[in-house]
C-alpha cells in the first residue's frame, strides 16, 4: 500500500474502471453518444489526473473485449486530438479478441491493495464486482444505485470494515453548488433554515433515445427509477440525515412507449415516501414524490432535472438544466449547457479546462480520500461525515428504491421500511403495509405480523 513521498506530498494511485459505456467513455453504439457526455467522463477524468500526478496506471475493464479497438480510436479522437499532453495508456481486459462476462475477476488481480476501483456497469452486477474489489483491498466507488437491495448493502458495509477500504456511491449532484447550498438551507438551524421536512418534488427525466443506449438493461435488470430517481433519493438521505428517515414508499408507472420499441420496461416511475421528522418532538411527517422518465421528447437539455422542497419554515427550488446559460450553433443547434457539471471545451493553450466542474471533482475528491487513507493521514470511517456517500451512509436510499421496486411489483402495495427502534437510521428490513380495518363493532384493528421480504 502506497505512503508518503520524500517530499510529504501524497502518492499517486492506480485505478481499474470497470465498464466501458457512455459514462466511462462516451463511446456508444460503435460512436459518440448522442448526449453530453459524447467524450465520456471517468476515462476522461483519470487521464487528466494522471497528467496531474494523482493517478498513475489506469486500466479498463468490460465484458467484450471486440470494443475496444473502436474505444480506444473514440478516446484518441475525443481526448487525444482534443487536449493537450493527455497520455492515454490504458491496460485493458479481456483481450481484443474475447468476449468474457468475468473478466474483471483477472483485471483485479493484476491490481494491488490500496488501489482505486471506479464500477459503472449495470446495477445488477455492482454488488459482485464491488464485493470482488473489496476483498482484494481494494478501495471503491460505485455509481449509483450502489447496489439494488438491503442485503447486499449490508454486506458491502461488512466486508469494506473488514478490508478497511473506502467505498462509496458516486453522486456527483452533492458537488452541485446549487444542491449543495439547497441541501445546506434545509438543514441550517438558524433563523433562515427551512425548519422540519415538509414536502418534496423532484423530476429528472432522458431523451427517448437513451432506451436504445440502455437495451442491454433496460427492464431486464433493472428500471428507470434506479437509473435516475437515485439522484434526487440520495439529495434527500444526504439532507435529511439525523433528522428524518423514509419509513413507507408507494410506487406507480407509466408505460407503453418502451413497449412500443419492444423493451419491456416502464417510461415512467414514481415513488411517494413518507418521511418522518424523527427527531423531532412531534414526530412530524412529510411527503416526498420523486418521478423519472427515459421517454422524454428531445429538447434543449439532455436531462430535465429539478426539484421542489419545503421545510415548516421555507421553502427552495432548484432547476439544474437551466442555469442561465443557452448556445446556438449551425452545427448543434440550440441547447441548455452546464458547464458546471462538466467543462468539455479546452483552453486556449488546448488545456482540459474542467478540473472545477462538479462531475471532474466528484472523482478526485474520492482519488484524494484513497491517497490519504493509504499514507495513515486518515480511516475511511472519516468519510462518513457526509462528506463524501459512504456505504455505511446511502443505507436509507437503498431501503427507498428497493421498497419502490417491491411495490410495483405488488401492483402499488405500500412497503413499510423497518428500522430496530425510534431514534434508529439504518434501515432493517422492508415489509408490506398493513392497512387499518374495522371489526364488526367498529374497532379498528390492525395487522401486526409483518412479513419480511428477502430481495
Amino acid at each position: 500500500m502506497a505512503t508518503n513521498n520524500s517530499d510529504g506530498t501524497l502518492n499517486k494511485v492506480n485505478v481499474l474502471m470497470v465498464g466501458t459505456g457512455e459514462y466511462t467513455t462516451g463511446y456508444v453504439g460503435g460512436t459518440a453518444a448522442d448526449s453530453d457526455k459524447g467524450a465520456g467522463v471517468v476515462a476522461l477524468t483519470m487521464f487528466d489526473l494522471r497528467r496531474r500526478a494523482t493517478v498513475d496506471r489506469v486500466g479498463m475493464c468490460g465484458v467484450n473485449g471486440k470494443k475496444f479497438p473502436g474505444i480506444r480510436q473514440h478516446m484518441e479522437n475525443q481526448i487525444g486530438n482534443v487536449y493537450k499532453d493527455m497520455d492515454l495508456t490504458c491496460d485493458t481486459f479481456p483481450e481484443d479478441t474475447e468476449v468474457n462476462p468475468k473478466a474483471y475477476e483477472k483485471a483485479i488481480k493484476s491490481f494491488h491493495p490500496g488501489d482505486v476501483a471506479v464500477i459503472f456497469t449495470p446495477d445488477d452486477t455492482h454488488y459482485d464486482i464491488a464485493l470482488e474489489c473489496i476483498q482484494h483491498g481494494m478501495h471503491v466507488m460505485v455509481t449509483k444505485p450502489i447496489v439494488q437491495g438491503l442485503a447486499h448493502h449490508r454486506a458491502l458495509c461488512e466486508a469494506a470494515k473488514k478490508k478497511n477500504v473506502l467505498v462509496a456511491m458516486e453522486v456527483h449532484k452533492r458537488l452541485d453548488p446549487f444542491y449543495a447550498d439547497a441541501r445546506d438551507r434545509a438543514r441550517a438551524t438558524s433563523a433562515t433554515g427551512l425548519g422540519d421536512f415538509q414536502y418534496l418534488y423532484a423530476y429528472m427525466s432522458q431523451p427517448k433515445h437513451q432506451l436504445d443506449t440502455f437495451k442491454a438493461w433496460a427492464g431486464k435488470s433493472s428500471d428507470i427509477s434506479y437509473y435516475l430517481n437515485s439522484h434526487h433519493v440520495d439529495w434527500s438521505e444526504w439532507t435529511l440525515a439525523g433528522k428524518a428517515r423514509p419509513i413507507r414508499v408507494t410506487a406507480t408507472a407509466s408505460t407503453g412507449v418502451a413497449q412500443g420499441r419492444g423493451i419491456e420496461t416502464e417510461d415512467s416511475i414514481t415513488l411517494t415516501v413518507q418521511w418522518e421528522n424523527f427527531k423531532a418532538p412531534s414526530k412530524s411527517l412529510g411527503c416526498a414524490v420523486y418521478t423519472s422518465s427515459w421517454v422524454a421528447p428531445k429538447s434543449d437539455v439532455h436531462s430535465q432535472q429539478r426539484f421542489f422542497y419545503m421545510g415548516s419554515r421555507g421553502e427552495i427550488n432548484v432547476d439544474q438544466a437551466h442555469r442561465g446559460c443557452t448556445v446556438a450553433t449551425d452545427a448543434s443547434g440550440f441547447a441548455s449547457v452546464n458547464p458546471l457539471f462538466m467543462k468539455y471545451t479546452p483552453s486556449d493553450h488546448k488545456n482540459f479546462a474542467g478540473q472545477d466542474s462538479y462531475g471532474y471533482k466528484s472523482f478526485e475528491k474520492f482519488i484524494n480520500a484513497c491517497r490519504s487513507i493509504n499514507a495513515a493521514q486518515s480511516q475511511p470511517s472519516a468519510y462518513n461525515d457526509g462528506s463524501l456517500a459512504t456505504v455505511h451512509t446511502t443505507m436509507q436510499g437503498t431501503a427507498i428504491l428497493e421498497a419502490g421496486r417491491l411495490s410495483l411489483d405488488a401492483d402499488g402495495q405500500p412497503m413499510d421500511i423497518i428500522y430496530a427502534d425510534p431514534d434508529a437510521e439504518e434501515p432493517m428490513s422492508i415489509a408490506p403495509h398493513s392497512f387499518q380495518t374495522s371489526d364488526s363493532k367498529g374497532n379498528s384493528t390492525s395487522g401486526k405480523k409483518k412479513r419480511r421480504l428477502s430481495h
